[in-house]
């Protein structure tokens, strides 16, 4: 068996900069007091770092606006700050990959400035302008985020095209020149050492050139409507069918893998980098040599349960779509979703529940993502006025409940708080102190500090406590690292026919681990031949000894790590 890369070794950890780490107590995060916790990160035993937008951007949709694509927004540092971040990660044995936003720059960005300043620019042809027809825009497209998908701009009599927010005007990826600016700017990070890139959103790339009208007779209003009101599974399935009846022209159209091959092409003039994709889309692997080297699989979080049938279907589904050679990338959260404990509690486990979650992805085959603030049980906060909101989606969906679905300014803020995302992007809790230790008391944070830093969910209190879930965290990261079959072992499933109990083995020709995760909250009993077979309890969260008999009777979520003969 070939050496695995270091992104298939590695546990990747993802950090939020506005919410990480405030170094220079003004209520935002930034690279300084990134700095301050490499420590922690490696600690913990992380081996990677996957850093979300940290450039300069009018923060139009939360960084997402990149308005320069080769420097650093002046809240969080300067770019010998991003240096010092980047040499003290590699000090330490760790890896780093930045968020590219390929499908849009921010309205600010010097190219777009350029572009809207004239038809006769240079840069004119390196955004999607059209003229309207008879005072109206070019077509009946909408943006995903509401509104139409075109913005007339006086200045020059016609309308740019932007699939996510008006701030965010789309690159015409057709234009040569512009694959060669972004070109550049992906090697200037990499000859600086980083060692890959996560693509944002780049199913929206390309659009339909023909520009046709869509046909769907629903508005987005009525498509808002729809999901409101969706119960069943059929009637949410059918909701992405309306959405795709008026998006359909405006994403994954031909030319993608074309274009993801070209900047993986980029990417091999350098060593060992990587590249990962906003994508669960399996046909982005392309040959397994030639596209991403990571897809996230996606479909494993869309579940209010982990159970073991869950897993072994997901898992089964994936290996079965992916290219020979292929390598699998698991996760459970990120800065889009709720957060791992809000998402998959049942507000009585909770703990027990974020360890056996944290146990599967860990053990399973393939390259593991965590989100900040997971490791000490983070969960989702809610703001509570709209002045608080600094998701741009969360105003909308506040109108769009009072508009369209009669609610109260209270529910509608209710509601709004609870499908946007500021919820899962609040500030890191670091102690047991005003603001949980992120800023300083008289300081206001960007965004409020969930109150329950001072009922434990803090990194201070955890790391004192040795039957905190930070203890959990640390204890299987190191395990994962010191166990080879954990990391690129072959994956063989057993009892598969249990719904609550998954196991599997994790084999390398040196070391073969078996895994036995009751995912239910009652006990089970198991009977597995290979349970006579095991010499060494690598790790428990119970006190069992070593098995020696075939049947056993698991705790409600018991997690069992064991040695088997090579």
């Amino acid at each position: 068996m070939t050496t695995p890369k270091w992104w298939q070794r590695a546990v990747f950890y993802q950090i939020y900069p506005r919410s990480f780490a405030d170094g220079n107590g003004d209520g935002i995060g930034d690279f300084t007091g990134m700095i301050s916790k490499l420590d922690y990160l490696k600690d913990l035993g992380v081996d990677a770092v996957w850093l979300s937008p940290h450039y300069p951007s009018p923060m139009a949709d939360c960084g997402y606006d990149v308005a320069d694509y080769t420097a650093v927004a002046p809240e969080y540092g300067t770019l010998d700050d991003f240096r010092r971040f980047l040499d003290g990660l590699h000090a330490r044995g760790m890896y780093l990959i930045l968020d590219l936003v390929l499908n849009h720059t921010s309205d600010q960005h010097p190219w777009f400035i350029e572009s809207r300043s004239s038809k006769t620019n240079p840069k004119r042809d390196w955004y999607v302008w059209r003229p309207g027809k008879n005072g109206q825009p070019p077509n009946n497209w909408c943006a995903t985020f509401g509104g139409p998908a075109w913005e007339y701009d006086p200045q020059t009599d016609e309308y740019y095209y932007h699939f996510f927010f008006k701030e965010q005007p789309d690159l015409n990826w057709h234009n040569p020149e512009v694959r060669q600016a972004m070109w550049s700017a992906v090697r200037f990070w990499l000859d600086m050492g980083v060692d890959g890139f996560r693509l944002d959103a780049i199913g929206t790339i390309f659009e339909d050139p023909a520009l046709p009208d869509h046909q769907s007779k629903i508005t987005l209003d009525d498509l808002y409507r729809y999901n409101r009101l969706a119960k069943t599974p059929e009637e949410q399935a059918n909701s992405g069918k309306l959405w795709e009846g008026i998006f359909a022209a405006q994403h994954d159209q031909p030319g993608m893998h074309e274009l993801v091959q070209e900047l993986r092409a980029v990417i091999n003039e350098y060593p060992d980098r990587v590249l990962v994709g906003e994508t669960d889309d399996l046909t982005y692997y392309g040959s397994g040599e030639d596209e991403l080297h990571l897809v996230f699989n996606f479909p494993l979080m869309r579940t209010r349960r982990l159970s073991a049938a869950w897993v072994r279907v997901n898992q089964q589904e994936r290996a079965a779509g992916m290219p020979p050679g292929a390598w699998p990338c698991n996760t459970l959260g990120n800065h889009d979703v709720d957060r791992m404990i809000s998402q998959f509690g049942d507000g009585v486990n909770d703990a027990a529940i974020a360890r056996v979650n944290l146990a599967i992805l860990l053990f399973l085959r393939g390259t593991p993502f965590l989100y900040n603030g997971e490791e000490i049980g983070m969960t989702n906060t809610w703001v509570t006025a709209v002045s608080e909101f600094r998701d741009p989606l969360s105003p909308g969906a506040y109108e769009l409940e009072m508009r369209l679905m009669g609610a109260s300014p209270a529910e509608a803020l209710q509601h709004a708080a609870f499908n946007g995302r500021d919820k899962c992007r609040t500030p890191l809790q670091w102690s047991n102190a005003p603001h949980g230790g992120f800023c300083p008391p008289q300081i206001k944070p960007w965004l409020p500090v969930n109150a329950n830093y001072a009922a434990g969910v803090n990194v201070a209190d955890q790391q004192s406590d040795s039957n905190s879930l930070w203890q959990t965290y640390r204890t299987l990261l190191h395990i994962r690292q010191q166990n080879p079959a954990l990391i690129d072992g072959d994956y063989q499933p057993l009892l598969e026919k249990d719904t609550e109990v998954l196991a599997f083995i994790r084999s390398t020709a040196s070391q073969r681990c078996l895994v036995i995760i009751n995912t239910a909250s009652e006990e089970r009993s198991i009977r597995l031949k290979q349970l006579m077979q095991t010499r060494e309890v690598i790790y428990t969260n119970t006190s069992r000894p070593l098995p020696d008999w075939t049947d056993l009777t698991l705790a409600p979520f018991e997690i069992l790590l064991l040695a088997l003969p090579a």
